[in-house]
């Protein structure tokens, strides 16, 4: 494992790549919030700074590191200005990458594997991200109005 932790992207996607919409998301899917505690309970969170703000508190479970190029702070959170120093702060065999679109941009090249919510629709919202393009998908499971889907290398 060249000795970081296993990087994972945590991310709910529209059909027409929407992932946000005014600091939040633009749909309500249970399923999706309870898989979302359970990918990423135990194992420190990396995140941006908007994210962050989005959260209604304190996850638990988890540890909150901000990426963020502001001189900021809040209660809870561990602030990194670079990938390596956001890095640099997991002690864990795992990481989630949780968002926002320019964090999971930042990432991306060193992602090792994507738990994908596919929201099935084409919701208006004002952040996108582009498919994921050179990932395999490794498994699937349909529900109504959404899939969970693993990409990998």
């Amino acid at each position: 494992m060249h000795g970081r932790p296993e990087i994972v992207f945590v991310i709910a996607r529209a059909e027409n790549g929407v992932i946000g919409r005014d600091g939040g998301l633009p749909w309500r899917l249970p399923e999706d919030l309870r898989r979302f505690k359970a990918l990423t309970m135990g194992a420190p969170m990396i995140m941006g700074r908007k994210t962050f703000e989005s959260l209604p508190k304190l996850l638990p479970g988890r540890r909150h590191i901000v990426l963020t190029r502001r001189r900021w702070q809040a209660e809870g959170a561990e602030v990194a200005r670079t990938i390596e120093d956001a890095l640099a702060l997991v002690d864990g065999p795992r990481v989630s990458v949780i968002g926002g679109a320019e964090i999971y941009r930042l990432f991306l090249p060193v992602a090792d594997r994507i738990e994908l919510t596919e929201v099935h629709g084409r919701p208006e919202g004002d952040t996108v991200m582009p498919p994921f393009t050179g990932w395999r998908e490794s498994a699937r499971e349909d529900h109504g109005g959404y899939s969970f889907v693993t990409l990998v290398r």
